[in-house]
């Protein structure tokens, strides 16, 4: 089946002859079709326009003239990013029946370079959320186990590619949301520099944190959906204006003589034993391979929860401030004046969390709080982001856990704290803005993944690439599909 494959794997079928992107597309929306009532990884599928698209890819393979590997290649992108003439709703009901009149950059970069976008993926209202049980529309379920979640925010985009449901997906990461659902799923999740791919056209949720990244069934594509995607984009004045390496030709460099760092921080009570152990064994595989490996700490580690969770909320709650029933999506009617109509809209457009977060984020930026909540965090971060830059004065690349447990269950996790804990370990990253990768690491005897963290200097994705590849390469976790049935 054509829907087994990667993109590179798809992109040589192409070229061959052996199959064309239109018979790629009808498989994959006859997969979606019959499997994704189950999963529930789409909001939006687009089947009339992907057809349409691979139409002219098929032409240009015929005419020896594809764009390059995404060609023809059957994508996903999460419903944060804005599409032309395609719904938005960001998982939120305020935002139902809002039809952008143009593209994100990314998916501007996936159209150019040729890709066929089936659909827009759930996801966490405004990507706020661990497990993609804060969508307004529908909690999607783990296709490894369907009881359990996919992670968070970006569970519909993980769940997809797990499910074969897309070749590969775009997600965002504003504190965890690629690295941990990829990990929750069994697939590949990159979390780029931010900087790296403009988040022009991506609905903010804190605009300091966001980053947008792939979801991929391998470490190959996953450098092919980044070369796709990344680059200085003057639409975006935080966008970098730093060259783009050639990913993919430094895969096959191997991790000989590399320096790893494993962090004492990332190895804590309440870490589940079998995750410990499968990160342990892929350790040991890299030392194998050559590797040299070298105890490091990141001593600030234990406060980048608290503050991630007065930054984030601070930026979400001036971002959605524009959400007021006035210029986007939902308004409901009767109000008995202005404020009224903002109030009413706002109470029933937004979800639990989203409310929550807003509330307090308000808070910490109010006066007379404002020094002691939101400038103090700034101040927490700043040691973070200190912690990972004397560390990589040593280093290479650090790998961790991605996670502290596997995928729990659907309803599991009521309380709001033990929620937000599942992302201890890669909300780090977003606060010192570096690159992280998840790549599978093994199963447990229950049969759901597990994820090796590898965490990067800025701007230095293509080691984080290089290193998963080579452990990639080295075991056989990506030969395992989940088990599902129409």
């Amino acid at each position: 089946m054509l829907t087994d494959l990667t993109i590179h794997e798809l992109g040589a079928r192409f070229r061959r002859g052996d199959a064309t992107p239109t018979q790629a597309a009808r498989e994959y929306l006859a997969r979606i079709a019959a499997l994704d009532p189950t999963v529930k990884a789409y909001l939006t599928v687009t089947g009339d326009a992907a057809l349409a698209r691979a139409a002219e890819a098929d032409a240009r393979f015929k005419s020896g003239a594809p764009l390059g590997p995404l060609d023809g290649v059957p994508l996903g992108v999460k419903d944060v990013f804005c599409t032309r003439g395609v719904r938005t709703t960001c998982g939120s009901k305020i935002l139902e029946g809002f039809v952008p009149p143009y593209d994100a950059t990314v998916v501007a970069r996936l159209l150019g370079a040729g890709a066929v976008i089936l659909g827009k993926l759930n996801m966490d209202e405004f990507a706020m959320g661990s497990s993609t049980e804060n969508s307004a529309y529908f909690t999607t379920r783990n296709p490894w186990d369907l009881s359990r979640v996919p992670g968070g925010s970006s569970g519909g985009s993980a769940a997809a590619v797990a499910a074969d449901l897309a070749a590969a997906t775009l997600g965002t990461d504003t504190g965890g949301s690629i690295r941990q659902p990829a990990a929750f799923c069994g697939n590949v999740g990159l979390k780029p520099t931010y900087g790296r791919v403009s988040r022009f056209g991506l609905v903010a949720f804190a605009s300091s944190l966001d980053q947008v990244g792939p979801f991929a069934k391998d470490v190959l594509d996953a450098a092919l959906m980044l070369q796709a995607i990344a680059g200085h984009d003057p639409l975006d004045s935080t966008s970098a204006a730093i060259p783009v390496p050639d990913y993919a030709a430094e895969l096959g460099l191997g991790v000989q003589g590399l320096k790893v760092g494993i962090p004492a921080e990332y190895f804590i009570e309440g870490l589940d034993a079998e995750v410990e152990a499968a990160v342990r064994a892929a350790i040991e595989t890299l030392k194998g391979l050559g590797a040299k490996t070298e105890s490091i700490s990141l001593p600030h580690t234990e406060y980048g929860l608290a503050a991630y969770y007065l930054i984030a909320p601070a930026e979400c709650s001036s971002n959605l401030a524009r959400y007021d029933g006035v210029k986007y999506g939902l308004r409901v009617p009767g109000a008995r004046d202005l404020i009224d109509m903002y109030s009413r809209t706002r109470g029933v457009g937004f979800g639990a969390e989203v409310k929550r977060r807003v509330m307090l984020g308000t808070y910490a930026l109010s006066a007379g709080y404002y020094d002691a909540y939101y400038g103090k965090a700034q101040k927490v971060r700043t040691l973070v982001q200190r912690d990972f830059q004397k560390a990589f004065e040593r280093v290479d690349v650090i790998v961790a856990p991605t996670t502290p447990s596997v995928a729990f269950k659907i309803g599991e996790k009521e309380d709001p704290l033990s929620m937000y804990l599942n992302d201890v370990f890669t909300i780090p990253v977003n606060l010192a803005g570096l690159p992280g990768l998840s790549v599978p690491a093994g199963f447990t005897k229950a049969g759901l993944p597990i994820g090796l963290q590898v965490i990067g200097k800025a701007f230095d994705e293509a080691m984080l690439l290089r290193t998963a590849r080579a452990y990639e390469a080295a075991t056989t976790w990506r030969e395992r599909k989940p088990e599902l049935a129409a």
